[in-house]
């Protein structure tokens, strides 16, 4: 693949623009941004820049960035937060607003590349004119021994070869619905001139940040290339610790403040598309499926510990004197969160009763085996 485009992955002068730009946030991640460098020093397309943005790290992570400077020869940028913002979101639209590439590839400071990953990232987004190229599969592994096999964490099955996704709205938020599109940022390489047309940022908002800024990508975009190899090693460090140790209570509040906003953030971006306006059917799916991805399944077997009137209460007394501000969203919050605990509930007595049921079979069975005896 190399010699394809060979002029175009030579390392760029002082004065050319790249043709790549990788934006890494970082905090506290010492023990691995060197490997995550050292594997963007050994790609095969060397024309791309390095923007690392801090977010006020305690440890020593800057100091080993800024030793890598000078093997970057001038490609390695270290920004800084100057308050620490607790996700990737303000990191990562910080470098991208510093970038200088004509495309985007968002990395995490502790996972690495495979030496081809940009080169093909790259030849397949021109081949394809694709504004995103999205990987469906990447490594996960034991970093320490090398060992490593593909994962995925979306759903209906991979393709075969790179494939143009359908540019029909309406088929694309199907994809959404049935859980096609994967969220995190690093399995996507993106044209920056669209994210900068149509301000698709990341939102300042705890939770959800990630798939609003998908959804945005997945709305505008004329060609979404979908990649079935994997480019990017990934590593199970702990990423975050939410949910620890809170009571049904505490986790009610941490979570439905900023779902809330990310309610109002994301029905505002659908809300500026002509498709949006004349299909509020498609509208209310996409809202519905982003709750339920990010709040109640995953997390109902905390919130079904309380009756339906005390999530009710919990979340009047969070809101306080702004609850009439985030009236409807908090009532179709209860009310799903209601449907869900039934449901839980219906599937708790239908194990119970297949349990009891099994228990009985294997007793009478015990007893003729007995009687044969």
């Amino acid at each position: 693949m190399s010699e394809v485009f060979n002029s175009e992955i030579q390392t760029p002068s002082r004065f050319t623009l790249p043709r790549v730009s990788v934006v890494i946030p970082m905090y506290n991640t010492e023990k691995f941004v060197g490997e995550c460098l050292d594997s963007l020093l050994a790609q095969t397309f060397q024309n791309f820049e390095v923007i690392v943005v801090d977010d006020c790290s305690t440890d020593s992570s800057c100091a080993i960035v800024e030793s890598y400077a000078e093997k970057f020869g001038g490609r390695l940028k270290l920004a800084h937060l100057e308050k620490n913002s607790g996700s990737g979101a303000l990191p990562r639209n910080k470098g991208l607003k510093l970038s200088r590439g004509e495309y985007i590839f968002f990395m995490d400071a502790d996972d690495m590349l495979k030496p081809l990953a940009l080169e093909e990232l790259y030849v397949l987004a021109k081949k394809f004119d694709a504004d995103i190229v999205y990987c469906e599969i990447y490594y996960a592994g034991n970093f320490a021994t090398k060992k490593f096999q593909t994962v995925t964490w979306q759903k209906g099955g991979i393709e075969n070869e790179p494939t143009l996704e359908p540019k029909d709205l309406k088929e694309r938020v199907q994809r959404i619905l049935d859980g096609k599109y994967w969220v995190t940022p690093w399995c996507k390489f993106v044209r920056r001139d669209l994210m900068m047309e149509h301000e698709i940022f990341f939102p300042q908002i705890s939770i959800g940040e990630d798939d609003i800024w998908t959804y945005g990508l997945v709305f505008y975009a004329e060609n979404f290339l979908r990649l079935p190899d994997a480019v990017y090693f990934y590593r199970a460090n702990e990423k975050g610790v939410w949910q620890k140790n809170k009571t049904p209570e505490e986790q009610i509040i941490f979570w439905t403040n900023p779902i809330l906003l990310a309610l109002k953030t994301l029905d505002n971006l659908m809300g500026d598309l002509e498709f949006f306006q004349k299909n509020l059917r498609c509208r209310y799916a996409v809202l519905e499926k982003f709750i339920t991805s990010k709040i109640l399944d995953p997390y109902i077997n905390k919130w079904h510990y309380l009756p339906p009137f005390e999530i009710y209460e919990t979340i009047k007394k969070e809101f306080g004197a702004k609850f009439g501000e985030h009236d409807v969203l908090v009532c179709a919050l209860c009310t799903y969160a209601m449907n869900l605990q039934k449901n839980y509930y219906e599937s708790v007595q239908n194990f119970n009763r297949f349990a009891e049921q099994a228990q009985q079979r294997i007793t009478q069975l015990e007893a003729e085996l007995a009687k044969k005896n």
